[in-house]
């Protein structure tokens, strides 16, 4: 067969478009991770980097760490803070747009009140945008026999597009919530959406990630264990 210009590029828009990655969710197997979901980024007006589609979503985020609670899903929170005197954090980032305010944090970074974290639930402190960079979330899934995570929070194609693209290369298998994540230009949230969906992730609204933590049932004790190898 002869691959042409035409095929291979339907091919790829299809699955930009489409595509759907062929793992189960199976709420024994899964954690939900809420990523920044803290006051400089969701409550209304308070920083410079607010990001008016994360407010906006925020109740939707709130039903499904519900349902996953429901489930017995673990809940692990993430904020993005200044951590270690800024000594972890990658140089690179005073040289970038991202930081050109002199707005800085008042306190330590919490998150936002409203979404309603429990004190019994990890939450980590990273010090840039991937969640798996210099924390300790990779040790926690595997103590909690986890191998797949759902990605929800913001910034859409920021930090939760790095932590998913982090989880991937980690051997996770990623879910990526369409409609529980925000970015703060919502131009941008369908392309980052487009290459999560190819490459990276089983990517699906609250509704569809309700419906299979609900409707899946737990797989058998085989013994072939529960922790990530």
């Amino acid at each position: 067969m002869t691959y042409t210009e035409e095929w291979v590029t339907t091919r790829a828009r299809d699955a930009y478009e489409h595509g759907r990655a062929s793992f189960d969710l199976r709420p024994e197997r899964t954690a939900l991770l809420v990523i920044d979901m803290q006051d400089e980024f969701v409550r209304p007006g308070w920083s410079p980097y607010w990001v008016p589609a994360a407010t906006r979503m925020a109740p939707r985020l709130r039903q499904l760490v519900e349902d996953c609670r429901a489930a017995s899903i673990p809940v692990i929170w993430t904020i993005f803070d200044d951590t270690h005197l800024g000594l972890d954090r990658p140089h690179a980032l005073p040289f970038l747009p991202h930081a050109d305010t002199d707005w800085r944090r008042p306190g330590p970074a919490k998150v936002w009140a409203p979404m309603g974290r429990r004190p019994d639930e990890a939450l980590i402190r990273k010090p840039s945008y991937g969640a798996f960079y210099d924390t300790p979330l990779d040790t926690i899934l595997r103590n909690l026999g986890r191998d797949t995570v759902i990605v929800t929070g913001t910034l859409t194609n920021y930090c939760c597009g790095t932590t998913a693209r982090q989880a991937y290369e980690r051997g996770y298998k990623v879910v990526f919530g369409s409609d529980t994540t925000a970015t703060d230009d919502e131009s941008r949230q369908e392309p980052e959406l487009a290459v999560l969906r190819k490459g990276f992730a089983l990517v699906l609204t609250a509704e569809e990630i309700a419906h299979r933590l609900i409707t899946t049932k737990p797989a058998p004790e085989d013994g072939d264990g529960a922790n990530v190898a």
